[in-house]
């Protein structure tokens, strides 16, 4: 038997009460991992430039550019 065979089993005698809200907790987790996809996705737009910053900034040596001159 599979996981969702045996919620269905578990929750078959719950009360409609109890039964709802095991369909909220359901969506709820739908949606986090809808959201875990989302933060994932927009990093993937950022990991191309990884290896460009090094995660040291100065300040001094961003105003050294000669397009700036």
């Amino acid at each position: 038997m599979n996981t969702a065979k045996k919620i269905a089993e578990e929750i078959r005698y719950l009360p409609e009460k109890q039964a709802r809200e095991v369909l909220d907790f359901v969506g709820y987790l739908k949606s986090k991992l809808k959201q875990t996809d989302k933060a994932a996705q927009n990093m993937d737009d950022f990991d191309q430039f990884g290896a460009v910053f090094d995660g040291k900034f100065g300040r001094e040596e961003c105003y050294d550019r000669q397009n700036l001159s």
